[in-house]
């Protein structure tokens, strides 16, 4: 018996933002969400263009052979879309959008996904979480550095490792293949739900609420109250027989929410709840908080929110940060360990030449660099060009490289710096015999200088 999908998808912009960055999609053969990032209008521009890329793909032509192949096709046509576009202008520079979308032929379906958007798929009762979030916060729990616990509420879970846009990275797809079971519930989200209604929570809204356009209100809801600051985006859809589909026949009509619909200023739903009040009160006191400034050689204003929510962010535009929490919290890295295996030779605090291990360089408050050994070789006995070269460090391979560098450095130094110069023009009769190496000799000076 051919199967058919039952579906609904709904999008709130939330209680604090100003806009949705969100898009959503759900079709007969169709699904997908995702969640815009880079700035005010920048996060609708990436997901509207993802959305737009798949939604083409909605048909029942394609083979289950090529649904990957057609996913991945359309990702990297939007990948590239919004590559061009960032390129035009430096204020759409960092856009991105995670994207989670599912296609299928049948009873075969394919996924694509980047990002921490979720899939969750509900079987025989039981929820399970289909997709993998790529998350700063997600590697250090794989790599046991944090609990799922600690992950909950830590200050960079919303920094992105893999995004699709101008994120500086080549793009990096998780991709499946699966069977579509009559019975099956999926349901995709952007992290607006995800971060604040529990796995336990939307298991039972899942399971207990039958309609899949109530099943996703409900769940748009939940985020809601919960505090709801993000934009909120879910898609719900059941497999089910075709004779045993509600209301007799398939569901055929495309549902578009989000940044990429009609209606994508729609308010928040949010309406007089606790939370609502308590997000417009914030709000407000946002509001007073802001600070216009002005260009002074242009007529444009610029608002700055002093107070807002963060926003999530692809990985290269914290890389300091997360170069700094991974000197912290792992120490033991890769990159970390390469660093100390690096020399280099420069002035230590009391200006003598010394010896450093690793590379000359912080990342925030952290030094990549130890003090290694310290000469015996005053900064200030070398000509002044190799003072230089000195000064701004001379890099090295090894320690047997560094100490080579220093030797010759010794020998660059002259021994004794305060004695006062020679000037055999004005009184020739005061000096001994130079025997073809005159003090005044401008080609001694540059041998010594160039041999470094």
């Amino acid at each position: 018996m051919p199967i058919s999908v039952h579906y609904a998808a709904r999008t709130d912009v939330g209680l604090t933002r100003d806009n949705n960055q969100d898009s959503g999609y759900a079709g007969p053969h169709l699904l997908v969400v995702a969640d815009g990032m880079g700035g005010a209008a920048a996060g609708d521009v990436a997901s509207s263009v993802a959305v737009a890329h798949l939604a083409p793909l909605d048909g029942d032509e394609h083979s289950g052979d090529e649904l990957l192949d057609l996913l991945r096709g359309a990702v990297e046509a939007a990948h590239a879309d919004l590559l061009a576009y960032a390129r035009k202008s430096p204020k759409n520079a960092g856009l991105g959008t995670t994207v989670i979308a599912l296609l299928r032929a049948g009873a075969t379906a394919a996924m694509v996904h980047i990002g921490d958007s979720r899939a969750y798929l509900l079987r025989d009762g039981v929820m399970h979480q289909v997709t993998h979030d790529h998350t700063f916060v997600q590697h250090l729990v794989d790599s046991g550095q944090l609990t799922e616990e600690e992950a909950e509420n830590h200050p960079q879970r919303s920094v992105l490792l893999r995004v699709l846009g101008d994120s500086g990275a080549e793009t990096a797809l998780d991709e499946s293949v699966r069977e579509l079971r009559h019975g099956d519930r999926w349901l995709l989200c952007s992290d607006g739900l995800s971060s604040y209604v529990s796995a336990d929570t939307i298991a039972s809204v899942l399971a207990e609420t039958g309609d899949p356009g109530a099943c996703a209100d409900e769940l748009v809801q939940l985020a809601l109250r919960a505090g709801g600051q993000d934009n909120i985006t879910v898609v719900v859809a059941d497999v089910t027989k075709s004779d045993t589909n509600p209301g007799g026949l398939p569901d055929t009509v495309p549902q578009i929410v989000g940044a990429a619909a009609v209606d994508r200023k729609a308010p928040t739903r949010g309406g007089d709840s606790p939370a609502a009040r308590a997000a417009a009160l914030t709000a407000a006191a946002r509001q007073q908080k802001r600070q216009v400034i002005r260009d002074d050689d242009a007529d444009d204003e610029v608002e700055l929110d002093l107070d807002a929510p963060p926003r999530r962010r692809p990985l290269y535009t914290v890389l300091a940060i997360l170069v700094a929490l991974a000197m912290l919290v792992g120490a033991g890295t890769l990159g970390y360990r390469w660093t100390q295996t690096q020399y280099y030779v420069a002035p230590d605090e009391t200006g003598m030449v010394a010896i450093y291990r690793g590379v000359p360089q912080s990342v925030g408050p952290i030094s990549l660099s130890t003090l290694e050994e310290v000469s015996d070789v005053a900064v200030a006995d070398l000509p002044p060009f190799v003072q230089d070269r000195v000064t701004a460090g001379i890099t090295t391979g090894s320690l047997d490289s560094a100490r080579a560098t220093v030797a010759s450095l010794a020998a660059e130094a002259d021994p004794d710096p305060t004695a006062e110069p020679t000037d055999e023009a004005s009184d020739p009769s005061t000096e001994p015999s130079t025997e073809g190496t005159p003090a005044d000799d401008p080609t001694s000076t540059a041998d010594e200088t160039e041999a470094p």
